[in-house]
Parts: C-alpha cells; sequence; structure tokens
C-alpha cells in the first residue's frame, strides 16, 4: 500500500501542472519575463499586442492555439524606422540571445512596422512549426549562429523585404549549422509589398531543405561563404537556387560535397546561380514556359577561375531558355551525363552550353544525353570553337544543328535518365512529378488553390473552423 502511495506521489510530482492558457498581452510579457527556464507558456485564442521585443529563457515553449487563432503582433506605437545597425535584434516581436532550446508553434506573428518576428543571436536548438509569419519589412525569422535550428509546416505571406539596400528573406540565416526547413510554403501575395527572397543566408553546414514550395523570385540564396554538406531536394521552386562562391568554394572530399540538388520541380530558366565547387545536380524536372527564354539553367558571372566538380546528370529539362549552362569564367570539371532536353518552338539561336574559351576542355564531359529540339529551331550544342575538345560521346542529337562537327560516338550505354523521374515535392508532397507531367498529389482543386480560399475566409472574417476543412493552410489532411 505505501509503494502505491509513493508510486502514486512520483507521477504526481512527475506530471507538469499548466495554469490556465494566457488571455492578453500584459500576462504574456510577465510569463515571459518572470518565467523560469523550460517553462511551458500555452497562449489562448485572441492578439496579443507587445510593445517591445520579449526575450524568452532558455527552453521555454511558446504555444499558441493555432495559425490564425493566436495572433501576435506589434503595437501601432511600435516604429523603430530605419536604425543604424541592421543586424539589431530589437525590432523583432522576440529576441533571443545565446541561449538554447527555445520552441514557438501555433501562432501567427504580423508586424509591418517591424523588421520581423523573431531575431536569433547565436542561440542553438531553436524550433519553430505550425507559425504563420505575415507583412515585414526584413526577414520574418533571423539567424546569426547556432546549431540545431528546426522550422517546418510554416507559412510565410509577405514575409520581409528591402532595407539597408539589402533584399531580406522570409528566413535569413547567417552561419547556420545543422539546420532542417520542411514543409514551409512562402508567397508573396501584395504586389505593392518589397520583393523580399525565400531562404536566405551566409555559410550553412550540413543543412536541409525539403518539401518546401517557394513561390517568390528567388527562392534560396546563400552566397559567398564556405557551405558544406547542404541538401536541397523535394520542393517546388518558382524562382533561383543562388549560391555563387569566389572561385566556386571549397572542393570537398567523398563523402562530403558542397550542394546536393536532387528530385525538385523547377519552374524558372533563370534557375542556378552559380559559380560553386563539389556540387551535384540529377533527379530534378526542371520545366520552363516558352515565354520565359531569357535565363540560362546555369548562370555564372564570376571572373575568377574555379576548378569545380559540378556533376549534372539524370535530370529532365524542358525548353532550356538561352541555354543549358553559361559559365563566364574558367571553369573545370563539368560534367553533363544522363539528361534529356527536350525544346519546344522558341527564338533562341545561341549554342546550348557557353564555356569560357579557357576551359580545359579535357575536364568537360557531355554524354548519354537526349538532346530533343523542334525542327523550326535547331540550335548548336556549343557556343565557341575551343569547346568541341570536350569529350562528347553517345548523346541523340534530334535538330542539333553543329552535330556535323561532333564525333559523338556510340558505347552502347544507356541515354537519358537512368531511372524514371517519380517523386512527390512541395509541402506535404502536394505535387507529383511523373517524367515530364506534373499532377496535384489529392486531385480536384489543388492545394495550393485550397489554402488560399483558406487564409481568404479567414481573413475575410468568415465563419469557419480548421476541423471543418479537409485541408489546413499548409495544405495538409486534417483527418
Amino acid at each position: 500500500m505505501r509503494l502505491q502511495i509513493l508510486f502514486g506521489l512520483m507521477l504526481l510530482i512527475s506530471i507538469p501542472i499548466f495554469s490556465a492558457p494566457i488571455a492578453n498581452s500584459t500576462d504574456l510579457e510577465a510569463a515571459i519575463s518572470q518565467g523560469k527556464s523550460g517553462d511551458v507558456l500555452e497562449l489562448a485564442q485572441g492578439t496579443f499586442t507587445v510593445k517591445q521585443s520579449l526575450q524568452p529563457k532558455a527552453k521555454m515553449k511558446i504555444r499558441g492555439a493555432g495559425m490564425g487563432k493566436t495572433v501576435i503582433q506589434g503595437d501601432a506605437s511600435w516604429d523603430p524606422g530605419l536604425l543604424t545597425n541592421k543586424d539589431d535584434r530589437s525590432p523583432y516581436l522576440f529576441s533571443l540571445d545565446k541561449s538554447h532550446g527555445i520552441s514557438f508553434s501555433n501562432i501567427t506573428f504580423k508586424g509591418p512596422k517591424l523588421y520581423g518576428a523573431i531575431s536569433s543571436n547565436r542561440s542553438d536548438s531553436l524550433t519553430i512549426s505550425n507559425c504563420h509569419f505575415e507583412n515585414f519589412l526584413y526577414n520574418s525569422i533571423r539567424t546569426v549562429g547556432g546549431s540545431g535550428l528546426r522550422v517546418g509546416d510554416c507559412l510565410f505571406i509577405d514575409a520581409g523585404g528591402k532595407m539597408f539596400n539589402e533584399t531580406g528573406g522570409a528566413l535569413f540565416n547567417q552561419w547556420c549549422a545543422n539546420a532542417e526547413f520542411w514543409n514551409n510554403r512562402i508567397q508573396k501575395r501584395d504586389t505593392t509589398h518589397s520583393n523580399f527572397f525565400g531562404f536566405k543566408g551566409r555559410e550553412c553546414k550540413d543543412c536541409h531543405f525539403h518539401h518546401n514550395t517557394v513561390e517568390v523570385s528567388f527562392s534560396l540564396e546563400y552566397p559567398f561563404d564556405n557551405d558544406k554538406n547542404v541538401e536541397i531536394d523535394h520542393n517546388r521552386f518558382t524562382g533561383v537556387i543562388s549560391i555563387p562562391k569566389h572561385a566556386g568554394g571549397p572542393v570537398a572530399t567523398a563523402p562530403n560535397y558542397g550542394f546536393y540538388i536532387h528530385h525538385n520541380w523547377l519552374s524558372r530558366s533563370y534557375a542556378l546561380e552559380w559559380t560553386r565547387n563539389s556540387a551535384i545536380i540529377e533527379y530534378n524536372l526542371f520545366e520552363f514556359s516558352t515565354k520565359d527564354d531569357g535565363g540560362n539553367l546555369i548562370s555564372s558571372f564570376g571572373s575568377e577561375p574555379a576548378p569545380g566538380p559540378t556533376v549534372f546528370r539524370n535530370n529532365l529539362i524542358k525548353n532550356p531558355g538561352r541555354g543549358l549552362a553559361w559559365i563566364n569564367q574558367v571553369y573545370n570539371n563539368y560534367s553533363f551525363t544522363n539528361n534529356h532536353v527536350k525544346a519546344n518552338t522558341l527564338t533562341r539561336k545561341e549554342g546550348l552550353f557557353g564555356f569560357n574559351p579557357k576551359t580545359d576542355f579535357s575536364t568537360i564531359v557531355i554524354s548519354n544525353n537526349i538532346f530533343e529540339l523542334d525542327e523550326q529551331n535547331p540550335r548548336p550544342l556549343l557556343r565557341n570553337s575551343q569547346s568541341y575538345a570536350s569529350t562528347i560521346k553517345n548523346n541523340t542529337f534530334i535538330n542539333i544543328n553543329d552535330a556535323d562537327k561532333i564525333a559523338n560516338p556510340n558505347t552502347g550505354d544507356k541515354k537519358g535518365p537512368l531511372e524514371p523521374l517519380k517523386f512527390q515535392v512541395g509541402v506535404n508532397g502536394e505535387y507529383t512529378v511523373n517524367g515530364w507531367d506534373v499532377t496535384n498529389t489529392n486531385g480536384g482543386t489543388t492545394v495550393r488553390q485550397k489554402s488560399i480560399q483558406l487564409y481568404q475566409r479567414k481573413y475575410l472574417n468568415m465563419s469557419w473552423k480548421f476541423f471543418e476543412e479537409p485541408f489546413d493552410l499548409l495544405g495538409r489532411q486534417s483527418n
């Protein structure tokens, strides 16, 4: 009996006892300023208006009642204007400094006069999930340093802009390590709102971007610094992946790499901004409109020689605009293998590949591909005479009008992708890629249309509840 009583007391002690949900801004500020490390702050439905940046304690968990239900916003009187230091964390709803294990979930953040919602300085294990960010001036989430950042199942709408002559991002992460970003939807809806990037940062090591739907002009920008083991997969990107680095950056040794870009659906002809060394691009669908022919799939504007390598293989490419690669500087160790390129009628006449004439063409390989161009617009494969010294073999050339200048021996190896392209991309795999075709995974009204409908109903103050709908704002099945 005594053992049973003792066991019961131990259970009671081990179970956290939560007070009633926090229901107003004053209590929220008090809970954060007077609370202790590890507190769980449950927020009720309603709008919480704060007048200055809040600073949670380590391991605090701040949980709302759901996107659109619990709203945290800046007070109308809080107008920091343009400060002298772009790294100032005070114009954000929440400011974290050298902390650990803080999490935010099930909250909508707004701040049309503020730089962003959450600013973190060298804080580890920050988790942000099921949150909605809308209408910020610079970056919705900005982190500097730290490890273990996790951002998933979030919605970003008009969630950043241009300040300090610099374009911000929905997420801006500097010197980030061991991070994961998944199931996030990033959109620009207000045509009067400043342009912003999706994922933006400087130096990312061991970072993973997957199953995101990013519908802004620059989907991901990580330039300059020494990125390592950055994996980008199963995303729907309508904008550029921009990752240039002076001289291409470090050359990784296996099994490491710089960037590994695979199983994505990209739809802007200016798709990849280089230069990068140790890059692998495979099993992607690059699908461009004939009206969007202004870009090269890979565009490299640098002037510093780079050793490479880039491995570009097993991709499907439709309507490649200006071309497949234009690399301004000397770039060696570039291979383009087992891809299928298909072009409908276009007006472009330049060669598909533009290499610097001083390139070491013994390191350039174009093999086992299918080049299938429309007979009304044949194009050359190469843009200068020096490029014919490349290793070019076992390709199918249809309406390639410099084919007679290329030996192109037949090796009997398979041409085109070694495996069929069939995979799902975007938030919760909302789109299915099956070869050249893309369909909505759930059929009927697209998930994107559904999410917009739900959002409009909410902000038009129409009566509805999340659980009455088959999809929530991120297009997830709710049952």
